[in-house]
């Protein structure tokens, strides 16, 4: 039988993960109570039992009752249950956006604000998340990317690492993205702006991406960037980095951030055991 807890921060994601789960054949059942999850995978472990993949959600509802359920898990393992976990989070901003929204309260907030409530959470996930085998940070993470994902670990039994790639273009009259790793000036070569026939396209468009990567200059960027992210990536999924923003900047983020982020994205995609999404964060605006 495969077994998984899916655990993490509140309002990062973990019932779409189990929802998801469900949809690929797991026996979900949510916040068991303590007592009964020994017996729960007896019950599943059953010989002749149909179930042969479960899914465990564990939220931090109560803390004494989490930490329980952790140390029941951790004596089952002990007696040869094995098990792997999916840890989800979130950013503080993201998660006091989320609760702000649905205008639900943080479970351990009490009196206090959503904010004291997801430090007291994370202080409180620390260790569990040190254990994890899969994070996932749903920040600015696509359903989709989430879901391929999941379908690759548990489906494709493929190997995973946790590191969700983002290639971001953006324009610095906006402001610099603020989850940004790598940040890449690309303000170097001649701007489309000041050509009529191009100012009101994007680097979407044909005429833009020609224009931009018809410069020599624009080949020898993307060369020696793709080879420093060649050597980048593995060192980063080796010290367990789990996501990598990637932003690429021009003035007003229509044209050559647009065209070279999906150059780049272009040249990373499938060439490692990563997700990679691309976002033009600043292509409408202007």
């Amino acid at each position: 039988m495969r077994f998984v807890i899916v655990t993490g921060m509140s309002g990062s994601g973990k019932l779409t993960a189990m929802k998801m789960l469900e949809d690929m054949g797991f026996f979900c059942v949510d916040n068991l109570p303590v007592p009964l999850i020994e017996k729960f995978i007896e019950l599943a472990n059953t010989p002749g039992s149909e179930i042969t993949k479960v899914a465990l959600g564990l939220d931090v509802r109560a803390d004494q009752k989490f930490a329980d359920a952790f140390k029941e898990l951790e004596r089952l393992k002990k007696n040869g249950l094995s098990y792997e976990l999916i840890f989800m989070e979130a950013s503080d901003k993201v998660l006091v956006k989320r609760y702000k929204e649905t205008r639900r309260k943080h479970p351990l907030a009490g009196d206090g604000s959503i904010e004291e409530g997801i430090e007291k959470e994370r202080e409180i996930l620390k260790k569990v998340r040190k254990k994890a085998d899969y994070v996932f940070d749903t920040s600015n993470l696509l359903t989709r990317v989430l879901k391929k994902e999941l379908e690759k670990i548990f489906v494709e039994n493929a190997e995973y690492n946790s590191l969700i790639i983002r290639v971001v273009s953006f324009g610095f009259k906006y402001g610099m993205p603020n989850d940004a790793d790598l940040v890449f000036d690309v303000r170097f070569l001649p701007n489309p702006f000041y050509i009529d026939e191009l100012k009101k396209q994007t680097g979407n468009d044909a005429p833009v991406h020609d224009y931009v990567m018809g410069f020599p200059e624009a080949g020898e960027f993307l060369d020696k960037a793709t080879d420093m992210l060649e050597f980048l990536i593995p060192n980063y999924i080796k010290e367990g980095k789990n996501q990598l923003v990637i932003a690429i900047g021009c003035t007003g983020g229509r044209h050559r951030s647009v065209t070279l982020a999906n150059e780049l994205y272009n040249r990373l995609e499938g060439k490692g055991n990563y997700a990679l999404t691309i976002t033009h964060r600043d292509e409408l605006l202007g």
